[in-house]
């Protein structure tokens, strides 16, 4: 069977794990989907090609990188951060206009004006005009609208005491109930058309306002990596990998170059006996279930207790259900010091490295 081999190395990257937020983690090797999605950009694929891969490799440290992360907030600080007027805020866009920052850690008012720094005047009083407003709906609320409620509730209240003397059968029991109605009628209509006026002319726009804040986080960053990718798939799919390998410009981030070192065809032997067991000189993503059924082992530690690994699923490839990518995830083991006594389904040799697809 053929294979690709892959050798390459990078000066430093950045291999997100999803579900880390505040504090950007790395996972220790380009996680599955990460290594295809990078191949398929280089090959220009338009659709999927299957494929499985062996990752292994090694990294000489792990350094923190500071970055800026900005935040939108889903209402508007009046003190702090920058005000800002989002234009689609419907379409999960992230344009905005900037409307003014406030200038000191506290202290501050956009509404007030307050040590804050202005840039752009017309949205800035727009923003002012709808808090005055909501002051207006809100003082009309409690004189009008609040005092109609109690009313009706008092009539209401009134009205099912009345009921309770006659039959329900008789004709004042019927003539109270049309009453009852007609009230919740009423107050059901003016509570409707005070929630549309609110929202018409208060609620919508003053949702396109949020607050931007910065704060500092960052980014874990492997140094110096060396990677050895071995890929199975079809012929032609490998013939095209290889013929456009130096299009493969970075994996992780877009800024995490690679070098490559070797891109050629190796034979793995499935029929080859070793003479000696094989040691691996790198960690890798081992298929979790070869592992788990003594295909392939791993050294015991200097203290005599079994090493083991982390246990991690790495997304691999998805189909698009809805409009989202769902992801077939892999179990893999990230682990070292493993070692292969025989060839196996799934396990091979490649006469430098110990190969498992995933």
């Amino acid at each position: 069977m053929k294979v690709l081999r892959i050798k390459l190395t990078q000066s430093k990257a950045h291999y997100r794990k999803e579900e880390s937020d505040k504090n950007k983690m790395t996972y220790p090797l380009p996680p599955l989907s990460t290594v295809i999605g990078a191949l398929h950009n280089a090959c220009k694929f338009r659709e999927y090609h299957p494929m499985d891969l062996s990752i292994q490799g090694s990294y000489e440290s792990v350094t923190k990188q500071p970055y800026t992360d900005y935040c939108f907030l889903d209402s508007v600080m009046d003190d702090r951060g920058t005000l800002v007027k989002m234009k689609s805020p419907t379409l999960h866009s992230i344009a905005f206009k900037r409307v003014a920052e406030a200038v000191k850690s506290t202290g501050n008012s956009f509404r007030k004006d307050i040590t804050i720094r202005t840039f752009n005047k017309e949205l800035m009083t727009e923003y002012r005009e709808l808090k005055n407003l909501n002051d207006e709906i809100a003082i009309f609320k409690k004189n009008r609208i609040d005092k109609l409620k109690k009313l009706f509730k008092k009539r209401k209240t009134m009205i099912k005491l009345k009921k309770k003397s006659f039959d329900k059968k008789s004709e004042e029991f019927k003539h109270l109930t049309l009453r009852e109605k007609e009230i919740t009628s009423k107050e059901k209509m003016i509570e409707s058309k005070y929630k549309e006026y609110l929202y018409e002319n208060y609620t919508r726009e003053i949702s396109k306002y949020q607050s931007l804040t910065t704060s500092l986080k960052y980014y874990e960053i492997l140094n110096n990596i060396e990677l050895i990718l071995h890929i199975k798939s079809d012929d032609e799919t490998l013939k095209t990998i290889n013929e456009n390998i130096y299009n493969l410009k970075s994996i992780g981030r877009s800024e995490d170059f690679v070098n490559i070192e070797e891109c050629i065809l190796v034979d793995l032997d499935e029929e080859l006996e070793l003479e000696d067991e094989v040691k691996s000189e790198y960690s890798a993503y081992l298929n979790y279930y070869d592992v788990k059924e003594d295909k392939i082992f791993i050294d015991e530690s200097k203290n005599g207790i079994a090493a083991s690994g982390t246990k991690y699923y790495l997304n691999k490839e998805y189909k698009i259900i809805d409009n989202q990518r769902i992801f077939k995830k892999k179990k893999v083991l990230y682990t070292s010091n493993y070692f292969l006594e025989d060839i196996e389904e799934n396990l091979y040799f490649d006469g430098e490295f110990i190969v498992n697809f995933n």
